[in-house]
């Protein structure tokens, strides 16, 4: 949740204009109150922020394509990418794991490959490489690798390798700031709180755990405060008291705007999931996420990015259950997801992304894990996707401190993702031009 607050002045401290509530005990008590499990950007953020600067204002850009979808499925804690994309052919890959490796008879093998599959949990991924719907990128990553978690996921997050912390605004923020969505639902991220890779200038995402929580609680504290907001929603602007600010515009006015906004957010989000999928989607938690995602999606809401998490991946100790039992709910939750896609006939208007901060050690350890590495792959799927196994596979012999050898620069993607699917500025995203990897269809 964003913590940057702008109180108001204290001229409007004391000030009700008539209500039973003041502005500041509205703001405070109801709209900054929404839930522990929802962020309402939309809402708490410009009503907040902006209400410090009332001339912030956001505009559309000409010639984007509002019909495509990004979806962002975060893997979170270092997915394995040598027990992901399977290197069965290499011998170096079974003497440095023999405890962990997958077994040769049980590695996919992906067709025009020479020895390198798929691991068996991904045999949706798999067919859906064979319908022409999914890519998978070898060996990403970024020069100076950080083996932190929470620096590496910064620096994915803000596409900044360069600033040890990726501090900053994100990639997906600063990709959609100056384009205006209705509702304030430009973004909107699965979980208790938004990303740093969604938090731009202007741009906040809608983030909510369930849809159900994803409301105004302030009506549930006071009867006085629930008549307040609805006088405050019911009341046309014109009637409102035109106080002037030195600013230019009444604060009020501005906060009924926003409260409007969060308002038709919430109701249209959960009407949205409240219908059925055609397909059954798995009960894990990416399998939730990415039903829910769909229902919004088939619901034609106006959102352009969603943002979803796996996580589990740091797995140190005891790995080989662990392991393939993430990698299999991934499979199974990217199946279900683009099967709806398709049968709701979204599947030509939406890109999936899956990442993962870093891979780990070529080497297990002693407790039956590894340890956290570097490079990894990245997951693309939809009709858009030139579809295969792309990239050299990293060297297990030419290695950095252990680590496999990053080949592909993860913003060459997001430049991808951006400038070729979004159609938005990805230079302004990632601070200078990458080079696209190219697999985004030019034709979609």
């Amino acid at each position: 949740m964003c913590t940057d607050y702008h109180p108001l002045s204290s001229n409007d401290t004391a000030a009700t204009d008539g209500y039973g509530f003041t502005r500041r005990a509205l703001l405070g008590a109801g709209m900054g109150m929404v839930s522990a499990a929802v962020t309402v950007p939309g809402f708490i953020t410009r009503a907040g922020v902006a209400m410090a600067d009332t001339s912030m204002r956001v505009s559309s850009k000409s010639g984007v394509p509002e019909d495509r979808v990004l979806v962002v499925v975060q893997l979170s804690g270092g997915n394995d990418g040598l027990n992901t994309v399977v290197p069965f052919g290499n011998g170096a890959y079974y003497r440095n794991r023999p405890g962990l490796a997958v077994p040769d008879d049980q590695v996919l093998r992906v067709p025009g490959q020479d020895g390198v599959g798929l691991n068996p949990g991904l045999r949706p991924v798999l067919e859906l490489m064979e319908q022409g719907r999914a890519a998978v990128v070898q060996g990403v990553g970024y020069p100076n690798p950080n083996r932190s978690h929470f620096v590496s996921m910064d620096i994915w997050h803000t596409a900044s390798p360069e600033t040890d912390g990726g501090t900053g605004r994100g990639w997906i923020g600063k990709a959609l700031d100056g384009v205006k969505v209705a509702d304030g639902l430009g973004c909107v991220s699965m979980g208790a709180e938004a990303p740093l890779a969604t938090y731009g200038k202007q741009t906040r995402a809608v983030s909510f755990a369930s849809p159900e929580n994803f409301r105004w609680t302030g009506r549930d504290l006071h009867p006085d405060m629930s008549k307040t907001y609805d006088d405050l929603l019911d009341t046309p602007l014109d009637q409102q008291h035109a106080r002037r600010t030195d600013l230019g515009e009444d604060p009020l006015a501005f906060v009924q705007r926003t409260a409007l906004d969060a308002r038709v957010a919430s109701e249209r989000v959960r009407r949205a999931v409240a219908q059925r999928t055609n397909n059954s989607f798995p009960g894990s938690g990416l399998g939730r996420q990415l039903e829910m995602v769909a229902k919004m999606i088939r619901a034609d809401l106006p959102t352009r990015v969603y943002y979803v998490n796996h996580g589990g991946f740091d797995t140190h100790a005891g790995q080989v259950n662990t392991h393939a039992n993430l990698v299999r709910q991934f499979g199974e939750a990217i199946g279900a997801f683009h099967r709806e896609l398709e049968q709701t006939g979204d599947a030509g208007r939406v890109v999936t992304m899956a990442f993962s901060e870093f891979g780990r050690r070529v080497k297990q350890n002693a407790s039956g894990g590894t340890d956290h590495g570097v490079a990894g792959p990245v997951f693309l799927f939809g009709d858009a996707v030139q579809p295969g196994l792309w990239g050299d596979h990293p060297s297990l012999t030419d290695l950095l401190d252990g680590d496999l050898k990053h080949g592909v620069d993860f913003r060459s993607i997001y430049a991808d993702v951006l400038g070729n699917w979004l159609e938005l500025d990805d230079g302004a995203a990632l601070g200078k031009t990458f080079r696209p990897t190219g697999l985004i269809r030019a034709s979609a």
